[in-house]
């Protein structure tokens, strides 16, 4: 029991009794409030697994090209003085593209043909004179050395003429050989010299693409060649008509590598396709053969738990995260593939795995199959044009 002495103190007592309740109040609905306040759900960002991968996948571009190609020259030396084609010309056999000056081939002719009128008249004299031989030998007058010597000048004078009419057809095959001509169906893909230029024999002149099957030729780098094989079945695309896909076949492999770019030249035959024209640009697909599938997620998605490769998995019904080990099967430029551990429609936190922990409440975005549907579907294929 206490007494009041002055009404200061009463007011002071007054005071603080107010105080004391307003404080009790607040630490009441302090402790109400926290224990209605509701729990947290952290937003997470995810993407859906869709159908694993059968493989890592190559992509290589090339063009178009004719599966023979012919670079015609002529077969004689000279001055180029008429091209009768262009590039983009359809030829068939028979047909002139190109011609040199003849002249001298001409000239050539004329003498082959001065000589073999020469020959012609030796073989006509030693023949009588092989048979006056024979005639006198017969008749006792002639001795057989004479006749015999008569013989063989004329055997030498047949064997002079003879050799003058190949001269003749030598020299008439060179004039023909100062028109260069076709011999297949095809177009002229390239025009190597014109008219005054000077040329060699052999060297190429025009360039004729055959009519026939068409072919895709890459450059592929020494680690991946391995991946191609003859009569492999892969993907063709062509970048000026992206709804027209092919199924090639690899041909031919190169045996070495180009000494310059260091890689291996690769020809994909292709079925005949009215839309495919010379010279378009074709990427080819491969698949690795025998590859185990895989799932590719972003590197973001992947965590540690206890020295394990985890990656956090949302229950649609339950709204919450769960750890999974899965195991890792290699890295790429876009992620990381994943060959146990996924299946199809798992829903995997892309980001902020460092922040989850075992049945978190979690909210989902509202367009995760729009968005995220074909996301682990993601290409892992080096382009090497």
């Amino acid at each position: 029991m206490f007494f009041v002495k002055t009404r200061r103190d009463v007011s002071f007592l007054v005071k603080g009794l107010i105080v004391a309740t307003a404080l009790g109040a607040l630490a009441a609905c302090s402790e109400e409030k926290k224990a209605e306040a509701p729990e947290v759900v952290r937003p997470v960002k995810v993407i859906e697994v869709s159908a694993a991968d059968q493989g890592r996948k190559v992509e290589y571009s090339g063009s178009v090209k004719a599966r023979t190609e012919m670079n015609l020259g002529f077969r004689v030396a000279g001055k180029i003085t008429e091209r009768l084609v262009d590039i983009g010309q359809r030829v068939k056999p028979g047909d002139v593209l190109a011609r040199l000056d003849a002249t001298d081939y001409q000239l050539a002719v004329r003498r082959a043909e001065a000589d073999l009128a020469a020959a012609q008249k030796q073989a006509e004299i030693t023949e009588l004179a092989k048979r006056r031989a024979d005639s006198l030998y017969s008749k006792n007058v002639a001795s057989q050395s004479d006749m015999e010597q008569a013989a063989l000048a004329y055997d030498q004078a047949v064997s002079s003429r003879q050799s003058a009419v190949s001269a003749l057809q030598e020299a008439r095959n060179q004039v023909a050989y100062a028109e260069l001509k076709s011999d297949q169906n095809g177009i002229v893909t390239a025009v190597s010299a014109d008219i005054g230029q000077v040329v060699g024999v052999g060297t190429a002149v025009i360039s004729v693409a055959v009519d026939g099957g068409k072919e895709v030729q890459i450059a592929v780098p020494e680690m991946d060649v391995a991946k191609f094989s003859p009569g492999k079945t892969v993907k063709a695309r062509f970048w000026s008509a992206t709804d027209l896909v092919l199924d090639g076949k690899v041909r031919e492999i190169a045996g070495s590598a180009d000494p310059q770019s260091r890689t291996f030249a690769i020809r994909v035959s292709l079925p005949e396709d009215p839309r495919v024209l010379l010279g378009m640009t074709a990427t080819i697909e491969a698949i690795e053969d025998n590859a185990a599938p895989t799932w590719s997620i972003p590197l973001a998605a992947l965590a540690k738990k206890d020295g394990q490769s985890v990656v956090w998995i949302v229950d649609r019904e339950k709204g919450m995260v769960g750890s999974r080990p899965v195991t890792v099967a290699d890295f790429s430029d876009d992620g990381v593939r994943i060959s146990e551990g996924l299946s199809k429609g798992d829903l995997v936190v892309s980001a902020g795995t460092q922040f989850m922990r075992e049945d978190m409440k979690v909210k989902l975005p509202e367009a995760v199959a729009s968005r995220f549907g074909s996301a682990s579907s993601i290409s892992t294929a080096s382009v090497m044009p």
